[in-house]
């Protein structure tokens, strides 16, 4: 099973990437193959909304806006299961998650057939790393995206410092939870 951990934060030793080290030795441990991204270090600019609101994503499912955006959507189709961890940032994803997941969602929500995301378990994360404020509402904003997607909730797991020992365990264990079942069906 191959999965992608997509991570979202320009802080390379903070709690987004200490959950992303958590999914990937979980994974891991189940015998998955994974497949490491921090959306900071790619360039993936904004939604352009071409046109009358609409480029080729609606139609083509191809972003017209090019930037390594294309490459990573195209590698998607080879992944199994996905792991999304995001900062949260003014109780929403950080910008570099936001960016993306706007991009992927009018490319993917549109198709007649089947998306690169559909049915595939998607286990989201979110870390708040200061107050804790927002992690509700980034979750629920990083439900959405996986409903327009279409991908399957395997788990929605907010963290934050004060919960920071037993989430990471939490994370781990989802992770490895997810490649079990995945390799059984």
């Amino acid at each position: 099973m191959k999965v992608m951990i997509l991570t979202c934060s320009p802080n390379i030793e903070g709690l987004t990437a200490a959950c992303g080290s958590a999914a990937k030795t979980g994974a891991e441990a189940a015998g998955a193959q994974v497949d490491m991204v921090n959306l900071n270090r790619l360039k993936i600019g904004h939604c352009q909304a071409c046109g009358n609101g609409w480029g080729p994503c609606r139609n083509e499912h191809e972003c017209q806006v090019q930037d390594d955006f294309q490459s990573l959507h195209v590698s998607m189709a080879d992944a199994d299961a996905f792991v999304l961890i995001t900062p949260v940032y003014w109780g929403d994803m950080s910008e570099s998650a936001k960016a993306f997941t706007d991009r992927l969602r009018r490319c993917e929500a549109f198709r007649n057939d089947r998306t690169f995301l559909q049915d595939k378990p998607f286990l989201a994360v979110a870390a708040a790393g200061g107050s804790g404020n927002g992690l509700t509402s980034c979750l629920t904003s990083m439900e959405r995206f996986l409903m327009h997607v279409k991908a399957e909730k395997f788990d929605l797991i907010g963290i934050t410092q004060r919960s920071r020992g037993y989430k990471l365990d939490t994370i781990h264990a989802a992770a490895r939870q997810m490649v079990s079942l995945g390799l059984k069906l």
